[in-house]
């Protein structure tokens, strides 16, 4: 367990829906199947605007006592949880925002879930591994203020948010409203399918129906991608240019490694791809499929 680290995630909460309709009320909203969520196991998901355009990524895991618990961005989560109820109707749901009274954690390293047998038997503490890549870990859910302490009890050490976001970055895995632009981006420039994000299968959910489209008919012409950078990294938002020519957005970044909005072709090209003066390398994940 040694070769683990944990980080604390401060800009990721948690809003608990419970009730008897909890499942079936998350199941026409958000794009993943929320049937398949099961101790130990979660889903991730995003809730769209009737348009199909992106409001908020989630993790959707048990919580026990008839409650999911959505692990969503701390600073959105109370217009998550406003909407939530706003969407309840008659559906015989809670919701509640736990900000305030829950911590979250991810571990990483080679053999992270190996910790879930020990982390579900802690005091109040949910782990899950992370369902879009096992190489991003393990993710922990735990009361405030504990998270720190359970981990370090088991011998792992405590690493900063960026070593962390070194490693999402460099797989190509949006994080957020820091990579996704809110009321814009769509889920298949943004990895949901590759990534789990999506299920085809089930039934209807609010933005549906532009999310089969854009699948369907193959219309998904950007991708988001990890780049190197070549020198001091631009901020978030930056311009990204081939031959004078505007072909992307820098999103979310730390040190040398960011995420990028592409035009496919731009990130399959030789380039050079310049953003705010330094050269950007793009590399293709290998969990990514591009037509």
């Amino acid at each position: 367990m040694t070769s683990l680290q944990f980080s604390l995630l401060p800009h990721r909460s948690v809003i608990a829906v419970g009730g008897a309709d909890r499942v079936e009320f998350l199941q026409g909203l958000i794009s993943n199947d929320t049937t398949k969520v099961a101790p130990g196991r979660a889903i991730w998901a995003a809730l769209l605007t009737p348009q199909g355009r992106f409001l908020n990524d989630m993790f959707v895991v048990d919580g026990g006592d008839d409650t999911l618990l959505l692990e969503t961005e701390r600073e959105r989560a109370p217009t998550l949880a406003k909407k939530l109820t706003l969407y309840k109707l008659r559906s015989k749901v809670t919701v509640e925002d736990r900000s305030a009274a829950m911590d979250v954690a991810v571990v990483f390293g080679a053999g992270a879930d190996k910790l879930l047998p020990i982390a579900n038997t802690l005091g109040g503490a949910i782990a899950f591994v992370d369902s879009r890549l096992a190489e991003l870990g393990v993710r922990v859910l735990a009361p405030a203020g504990t998270a720190s302490t359970l981990l370090q009890a088991r011998g792992i050490a405590e690493a900063p948010l960026e070593a962390y976001d070194a490693l999402r970055l460099g797989l190509g895995v949006p994080d957020g409203s820091r990579d996704l632009k809110v009321e814009k981006a769509l889920l298949l420039e943004s990895g949901f399918d590759e990534l789990n994000g999506v299920d085809w299968k089930k039934g209807c959910y609010m933005g549906q129906e532009l999310t089969a489209r854009t699948k369907y008919r193959a219309l998904v012409r950007k991708r988001l991608f990890p780049v190197s950078v070549e020198g001091a990294l631009p901020a978030p938002g930056t311009s990204i240019h081939l031959d004078g020519q505007e072909v992307g957005e820098l999103r979310s970044g730390s040190g040398r490694h960011a995420l990028a909005l592409l035009q496919t072709e731009a990130a399959r090209g030789p380039g050079p791809l310049i953003a705010g003066g330094v050269q950007l390398i793009p590399t293709i994940p290998t969990w990514m499929r591009l037509a």
